[in-house]
């Protein structure tokens, strides 16, 4: 019998696992997409391992619901820190390493928590689209009329393109809602379909919307299928530094599953 947690951050949910006794085999890519599964299993578009870490307060480590250890995940990473605050590892905040470098974070009483992203130094604007790495590979393509798209016929395409081969790409399509306002819809690789969040996702576009000129403040507010998030950032020596993605990180469950 395993212990899990179940956690969802603006509707992008995932299973938390205590594996600090590495009772878990991470390898076993089976088992994850088995937990994964939302027919037969808990359900989740991702799982996430809490470990030791000589240098942090704790590791996190990060599948997608194929099984596959995958590159950073934003929500996953807010969602990780409320369930460290719950297993008593922190308080209100913590430093903790990911498969992307360190990252610091703050958890408010409220369960509202801002996670510092890596820096990033490069927003390739293409020919109707920009590529912006927020320590996940973003696309950003601006839309009309998003609430008709069809985010999973274009994005699956995208994602599978020879523009971002072999590895793939997430895909984020984005309208404007009003000043420093955007609302965006996500396909992400690994999960393979439409997800209701995705905060590297919404900080890739937040950062991209900026370099186009269409944010004239540090904070930006991003509308997604689950919820709102906010990312800020400073933009120094044609580097955004500082960058927070900011959000509600919620427990759902707690349980025991036979594997």
């Amino acid at each position: 019998m395993l212990s899990f947690w179940k956690y969802q951050g603006t509707g992008n949910d995932f299973v938390m696992l205590d594996n600090r006794q590495k009772i878990v085999d991470a390898s076993n890519a089976d088992l994850i997409t088995d937990l994964c599964d939302r027919r037969f299993g808990i359900g989740a578009d991702g799982l996430i391992l809490i470990e030791e870490d000589e240098q942090a307060d704790f590791k996190m480590v990060y599948f997608n619901a194929d099984g596959k250890e995958s590159t950073m995940c934003g929500n996953g990473g807010r969602c990780i820190v409320a369930f460290a605050k719950q297993l008593g590892i922190i308080e209100q905040e913590c430093h903790f390493s990911a498969i992307d470098g360190m990252h610091y974070a703050t958890i408010d009483e409220a369960g509202i928590v801002s996670l510092q992203m890596i820096d990033v130094d490069g927003v390739e604007v293409r020919d109707k689209h920009l590529f912006v790495n927020t320590g996940s590979p973003h696309h950003v393509e601006i839309v009309r009329n998003l609430m008709y798209f069809d985010v999973y016929k274009k994005g699956k395409q995208i994602r599978n393109s020879q523009e971002y081969a072999p590895k793939g790409t997430n895909v984020n399509f984005v309208e404007q809602e009003g000043p420093n306002h955007f609302r965006i819809r996500t396909y992400e690789r690994g999960v393979e379909d439409e997800t209701l969040s995705c905060g590297t996702g919404a900080t890739a576009v937040a950062i991209a919307m900026h370099a186009l000129g269409k944010v004239d403040q540090n904070e930006v507010k991003i509308e997604v299928e689950g919820g709102d998030l906010s990312v800020a950032f400073n933009w120094e020596n044609q580097t955004y530094k500082q960058v927070f993605l900011k959000g509600p990180a919620t427990f759902v469950f707690q349980g025991t599953i036979s594997i």
